[in-house]
């Protein structure tokens, strides 16, 4: 498995389909800080996108999709200069799945939202961008909006298999955006998911995450890159922000942090298949990495997710 597809199933992205906004004549409409990542395609019309902390208003035209990455309130907005509503206001009586303001006509957007069940939500939004706008002439964004039409209908029509199928396409689509950010020539991050598009320090992300667990050494590693031992620590740095045994590392703490916080594996177990010699050596790599021992963390997450479910549960 690839790091990018490696990364997203460790994350566990799960999807939410949005009511749609019908919008006519002047509107604009004021939302909440969203509770993971936030999509929205423009179906017809054009509208402003206004995120908190961004400078500028972002033109969207039909055809236009856009990811937001941040937990930031933002306004969706014939004009800029008119006054909004709260978005409670019309999404609360929204009736077959649409939300409709100034009765709708001129303006149409559907859209998901994604939450990580898995944690460490932060190894990926924290090195992508509040906004990532995909424009309409992207052969991306038109497999974005058919995906995004498919994952509605599949969750609305309620056939069998439907969410199942649904999921999917929510990870069609956030795959989708992520090879287009980091293909777009404004995309100049440094972190592991930028680094993927250089050819040979994305060889040796490949190879540490195809195999975690073996004796890498600088050597081995430079040479999957094809660079020289020290050109590849410097250049493996430059582009991934961590050096490359501490990437190693983090990369084996967060795989050991997900098997203890979803099994009941021993943590001598989890060791030795990343490539521990000894529980104690995993152990003092894990604390220092995640801040607390393997027990710990792992009694912690399942302490989470016991809550979440129950949550879940009530009516």
């Amino acid at each position: 498995m690839d790091p990018l597809s490696n990364v997203l199933a460790l994350l566990k992205p799960r999807s939410y389909v949005s009511a749609g906004l019908a919008a006519g004549g002047d509107w604009a409409i004021d939302f909440p800080p969203p509770d993971g990542i936030k999509f929205n395609a423009v179906i017809s019309g054009s509208c402003w996108l206004t995120v908190e902390g961004v400078a500028e208003a972002i033109p969207l035209e039909e055809g236009d999709c856009f990811l937001l990455t941040s937990s930031r309130a933002f306004r969706l907005a014939s004009d800029p200069s008119v006054e909004a509503i709260p978005s409670d206001v019309i999404y609360s009586i929204a009736r077959d799945g649409i939300a409709t303001c100034n009765g709708g006509g001129e303006f149409f957007l559907i859209g998901s939202r994604f939450s990580f069940s898995g944690g460490n939500s932060d190894i990926l939004l924290a090195i992508l961008p509040p906004i990532v706008h995909v424009k309409r002439d992207s052969d991306h964004a038109a497999v974005l909006r058919w995906s995004l039409d498919r994952m509605t209908r599949e969750l609305r029509d309620g056939q069998p298999g439907g969410f199942l199928m649904a999921e999917h396409f929510a990870h069609v689509m956030l795959m989708q955006v992520l090879r287009l950010h980091i293909a777009s020539p404004d995309a100049r991050g440094i972190g592991w998911l930028f680094a993927l598009t250089d050819r040979r320090i994305g060889a040796a992300l490949g190879a540490m995450h195809a195999d975690p667990a073996r004796k890498w050494t600088l050597q081995s590693l430079a040479e999957r890159a094809s660079m020289s031992r020290s050109t590849f620590a410097l250049h493996f740095k430059a582009k991934v922000g961590l050096a490359p045994m501490d990437y190693l590392t983090r990369w084996r703490m967060l795989v050991a942090g997900d098997r203890l916080a979803n099994s009941t594996e021993a943590i001598a177990s989890v060791a030795l298949s990343l490539g521990y010699d000894s529980e104690s050596a995993f152990s003092t790599a894990f604390k220092r990495v995640m801040g607390c021992s393997p027990r710990q963390y792992g009694d912690a997450q399942q302490a989470d997710d016991k809550m979440r479910n129950n949550i879940g549960a009530q009516p």
